[in-house]
């Protein structure tokens, strides 16, 4: 038996070991795919002489390099499981991930060695700084052979971000790995021929698994860079031809009058993910360079699940349609909706997750003994077929009995002149159970807009938020999602009596 996911991601480097899979802004060669996948094998060796038996968790917490990338492709090799963790987390975080999951192997910062020493337990703590050294390279040997691995083992787990509840581990399987990336590769025309600007981080599924395992199998170059960086990925343009980035990335460049059509000439793609994309951004974006962004949509638990067309209308406002292989409905309870009625999100396919780790109740809540993983999120398919995604479940407004989708009222704020963003939530009320509260980003051109008589003739009473706030930005994680969950607590109080 093969390394599944590690035969898959190998094939570009069997035809042409030689050729330069990352390069710098300026195209300056950083490492073959030769060099890549032969210093991957190293360090599979330093890893089971660090006691990494198949199945055995290592788990990492490093930044982003092409070092970084080897020890994914290392471990996997190794027949490990890759167990990446946001390099923002704290030490007590850190020692939640490393007591639900007890890796064999910690993998940090030289600089938190110390600290994370105390929590790490059993695990054998290595480090990896920056600049692309560390003691896990004390004991580099000679190239291993990968470890034989089926397509049902894991090759990965990725927790949550615990935006309710304890963080969960999403177990993702070589095949799970494998099949979506293959499937995104054919969709989007990745060749050999493309060179990705790669921004993103290493730690989340976008970068990781998107990114870099759609451009190995597809033998693509990357521009490898360390965040975002609105100069590198300018000056890499004109010699690449695709970019991934999260909304941010998008209205950051926007704002930088050197982004034009001619910047842009040698681009076949632009793709956005892991937050919403204001319907504003993808216009301003196609006037200002002539592509439409093709955004598409996916979870930790499920990879990506659908997109927009690379041929045929990038809709603004939707995900697309399911990806070929993938099921989708739209529930109520245990009963699909109609057309165009808004419901849950489920999903089944080879893309979807084996269940949380060493959760077996958290896992029959979410995931249907058939196979079909309940999202969370909430949406609507119109009669082409395209999804729209309301909200999250959890992030419904129940106002005096009636359901406000925050996406609705969103909209019409974001509408307004003088208005960047919003964020509508709901807040505990004494009469209504809850009041929505809409939380407002000013652009900058001028006086904030009277929210509430603005909304007044274009919505139901109770979805007119009771309460606008103002603030300079709304609270996001890493990869650009508003933290909805932050305003609910900051605002709580909000309508208690003084």
């Amino acid at each position: 038996m093969s390394n599944h996911l590690i035969d898959a991601l190998k094939g570009a480097s069997a035809r042409a070991p030689e050729r330069v899979f990352a390069m710098n802004a300026e195209g300056a060669a950083l490492c073959s795919f030769g060099e890549l996948f032969d210093g991957a094998a190293r360090l599979a060796g330093v890893l089971q002489r660090a006691g990494v038996q198949p199945g055995d968790r290592v788990a990492v917490q490093v930044a982003k390099t092409l070092e970084a990338v080897q020890l994914y492709l290392g471990t996997v090799m190794a027949g490990g499981v890759f167990l990446p963790l946001n390099t923002a987390y704290t030490t007590d975080e850190v020692a939640y991930f490393v007591g639900d999951a007890e890796p064999r192997v910690l993998v940090c910062d030289p600089e938190r060695a110390g600290d994370l020493a105390g929590i790490a337990g059993d695990a054998r703590v290595l480090t990896l700084d920056a600049g692309g050294k560390g003691s896990l390279f004390d004991d580099l040997g000679d190239p291993v052979e990968p470890v034989a691995r089926g397509a049902g083992d894991l090759a990965a787990i990725l927790y949550t971000s615990g935006t309710t509840g304890r963080s969960k581990g999403a177990m993702l399987s070589h095949a799970n790995l494998a099949s979506n990336s293959e499937t995104l590769r054919d969709l989007w025309r990745f060749t050999s021929d493309d060179v990705l600007i790669h921004a993103l981080p290493i730690f989340h599924t976008h970068g990781l698994f998107v990114a870099t395992n759609v451009a190995l199998l597809a033998g693509a170059q990357v521009v490898f860079l360390p965040g975002f960086d609105a100069d590198a990925i300018l000056q890499a343009m004109p010699h690449a031809t695709a970019l991934m980035g999260v909304p941010t990335f998008y209205t950051r460049l926007l704002a930088d009058d050197r982004l034009g059509r001619d910047r842009a000439a040698n681009m076949r793609l632009f793709i956005s993910g892991s937050a919403p994309l204001l319907a504003s951004t993808h216009e301003e974006w196609e006037a200002r360079t002539g592509h439409r962004i093709l955004e598409r949509y996916g979870m930790t638990e499920t990879n990506m699940s659908t997109s927009n067309p690379y041929e045929g209308e990038r809709r603004a406002g939707t995900v697309g349609f399911p990806l070929p292989g993938v099921e989708l409905r739209i529930m109520d309870g245990e009963a699909e909706v109609a057309q165009g009625e808004i419901g849950v999100i489920e999903v089944r396919g080879p893309n979807v997750f084996q269940g949380y780790w060493q959760m077996p109740e958290k896992t029959a809540e979410e995931l249907r003994p058939d196979g079909w993983f309940i999202t969370g999120d909430q949406a609507f398919v119109d009669a082409e077929g395209y999804v729209t995604i309301v909200g999250r479940e959890k992030d419904m407004v129940i106002s005096g009995g009636f359901n406000v989708y925050p996406k609705e009222v969103e909209g019409l704020i974001d509408a307004l002149p003088g208005v960047k963003e919003s964020a509508v939530i709901g807040v505990p009320h004494p009469d209504f159970g809850e009041a929505v509260v809409a939380v407002v980003v000013p652009d900058g051109s001028g006086a904030v807009p009277d929210v509430g008589a603005a909304l007044a003739g274009k919505l139901a009473k109770f979805k007119q938020p009771k309460r606008v706030i103002v603030l300079d930005e709304l609270p996001r994680n890493t990869m650009g999602k508003v933290q909805k969950k932050a305003l609910r607590e900051e605002y709580a109080g909000l309508f208690e009596p003084s």
